[in-house]
């Protein structure tokens, strides 16, 4: 009755004293065999760690908090398998923990990542189809579902990702883009998700981390990649950790809140004060968001072991890395070069928010630009940000002149130089803190035509905003609610359901089926993923290019003149060659390359030569 006694105050003891554990479990045969585990529980501190004979404690460590104990082992040689922690308190053991490390799947560190064979597709789950009303609101978390406040939660969750795949192939997309799923417990706006609470749980009003699994695997099955939305920069102000800090400085201090000076420019400017950098990198977004400090080891320990979980865990095949560009840029390079050390071919696209060329370039691994200065942020991809700003006006300039009209397009290309890699930058007309393309060109096809032929046919990997491919609107002037409004038929009851062939409507079927095709086309070109691109000076606002490779050409010619043009062929003879003819592949007609070609205004070619 004793021994009974005893074994259930330890077991309660075990219950009560370890709250946490991060990461829950790991996995055998890593690159980096260190890994450093974190209990938290009530002064458990207090405790003297040990763990079972056959594995190595490398380091402990306490903080000013008894709250936590971060506890550093050897993984080198160690198969899958359980062993035991045990916590110690003048040398009688009070409780014990069993940790797992489980078998990776067969070749997950060669995984292949996206690259520019892909078309991204970025949605904003809430707001894309609800297929399960069941979790619309949890009782442990703050906000509850009202989809009558255009900022508040809307109930899209994994399973409405899940149920409409068929959807997005069908469309063309080969790479998922969801901004974040883990928690986020704000009290209003968690939609969004950049605020998160809780960076090893998917948001319960999403699914589980067991349906996150499954959408991964669906994809799989699909061929198509899933793409997690990382936040390195900071969390949210209800994330646990906050409300009971593991050290002072796990966030920055001002003491508190100070809000970001959002000058990135400060990161790389040699003549930048040391309190213009200090704010940039250290600075808050909103008070809601407090800013996680990876100059702390332990938090960059911690971020970087999270992200690898993730990976392995949900068999991911990249990351978008959000605010890239407002992190301690030492620190961030160190993240990024940890989780591609563990995956050679991983692709992670940052957010640079920026409008020069050679600033964002500065952000790309092995830049040219950041080269001057000897730094490398060993990110493979960053955003085209200058490319999205002349998407925003340049289709109503209908009169070209020096600095107005396609030469717009044209110059963002002319610059590629500056660029390490500038396939592998990510191209889009709009995302989800942008205005909506089809508001600001009030929804006129023919311009949306031009811009999405250009998405498709430049170099880099394209992305498209949920609801772009059926005239989805917005007005960000409205607020960002406008911008990410519910995909019609995503709800039960919805009017308009444009998930199905049969629910759209004539103008959302124009919109979709000419974006379809384009990128179903675009699936299986090679020449497009990957060709050389050659373009020429617009003339009369009008912008030929050429992607080229060994075996294949293709011509595209933009009209952005509100007249019809007629183009002189001879100019192009260096692509053209000796083809006498292309089949444009939106209408099939075949145009014979050897006469001029006449283009109504404000439309497009793209031939396939032969």
């Amino acid at each position: 009755m004793k021994n009974i006694i005893l074994f259930l105050l330890i077991s309660f003891s075990s219950f009560a004293q370890i709250e946490r554990m991060e990461p829950p479990f790991w996995y055998a045969g890593m690159h980096n065999p260190e890994l450093q585990i974190m209990f938290y529980g009530k002064n458990i501190g207090q405790y003297q760690a040990s763990v079972s004979d056959n594995v190595v404690i490398k380091n402990v460590t306490k903080t000013e908090n008894p709250n936590y104990i971060f506890i550093t082992i050897d993984t080198q040689n160690l198969p899958a398998s359980e062993f035991t922690f045990s916590f110690k308190n003048k040398n009688k053991v009070a409780f014990t923990k069993k940790y797992a490390l489980k078998a990776r799947r067969v070749n997950s560190a060669e995984r292949k990542s996206f690259d520019s064979s892909d078309m991204m597709y970025l949605i904003m789950p809430d707001r894309f189809s609800n297929g399960n009303p069941k979790n619309d609101s949890n009782a442990e978390l703050n906000e509850k579902a009202d989809r009558s406040l255009p900022g508040g939660r809307h109930g899209g969750d994994i399973q409405g990702i899940v149920n409409h795949l068929d959807y997005l192939q069908e469309l063309g997309v080969t790479a998922l883009w969801s901004t974040p799923l883990c928690e986020d417990n704000d009290k209003g706006y968690s939609y969004h998700t950049y605020g998160q609470s809780d960076v090893y749980r998917i948001d319960p009003r999403y699914g589980t981390n067991e349906e996150y699994v499954h959408l991964s695997y669906e994809m799989k099955k699909r061929g198509m990649k899933l793409i997690k939305d990382y936040v390195t920069n900071h969390w949210g102000a209800e994330h646990w950790m906050f409300k009971d800090l593991p050290t002072y400085d796990w966030f920055h201090q001002f003491p508190g809140f100070a809000q970001s000076n959002y000058r990135m420019e400060t990161q790389f400017d040699t003549n930048a004060s040391a309190i213009d950098a200090k704010y940039c990198m250290d600075g808050w977004f909103v008070p809601s968001m407090p800013d996680l400090n990876q100059s702390n080891p332990l938090v960059l320990n911690y971020i970087t072991q999270n992200a690898i979980w993730w990976i392995e865990y949900a068999d991911l095949d990249g990351f978008r890395v959000d605010t890239y560009s407002y992190n301690d840029k030492v620190a961030i390079a160190k993240w990024t070069k940890a989780i591609t050390n563990e995956y050679p071919y991983f692709n992670i696209v940052a957010e640079v928010w920026m409008h020069d060329k050679a600033q964002i370039s500065y952000w790309q691994k092995d830049s040219p630009i950041s080269a001057i200065q000897s730094y490398n942020s060993n990110v493979p991809s960053v955003m085209d940000f200058t490319l999205h700003d002349a998407f925003g006006n340049v289709f109503n300039e209908d009169n070209a002149s020096w600095n107005d009209g396609m030469i717009k397009i044209y110059n963002n290309f002319t610059n590629d130089f500056l660029y390490a890699n500038p396939n592998n930058l990510l191209t889009f007309v709009e995302n989800h803190d942008t205005g909506r393309f089809n508001e600001m060109y009030k929804n006129d096809f023919k311009k949306y035509q031009m811009a999405i032929t250009i998405l498709a046919t430049v170099r880099g990997i394209p992305q498209l905003y949920y609801g772009s491919e059926i005239g989805m609107a917005g007005d960000k002037g409205k607020g960002d609610a406008d911008i990410r409004q519910d995909f019609p038929g995503g709800w039960e009851g919805d009017k308009n359901n444009a998930f199905a062939k049969s629910g759209r409507t004539a103008e959302q079927s124009k919109f979709f089926d000419f974006t379809a095709k384009l990128f179903q086309w675009r699936k299986n070109k090679s020449v497009v993923h990957f060709g050389k691109m050659t373009h020429y000076i617009p003339e009369n606002n009008v912008y030929v290019y050429f992607r080229h490779d060994d075996k294949e050409t293709v011509m595209v010619v933009i009209n952005n003149s509100a007249e019809t043009k007629t183009i002189k062929m001879n100019r192009f003879q260096e692509n053209i060659k000796s083809f006498s003819s292309g089949k444009d592949i939106i209408s099939g007609k075949v145009v014979d390359l050897k006469e001029e070609v006449s283009l109504e205004g404000k439309s497009v070619l793209i031939l396939e030569l032969r």
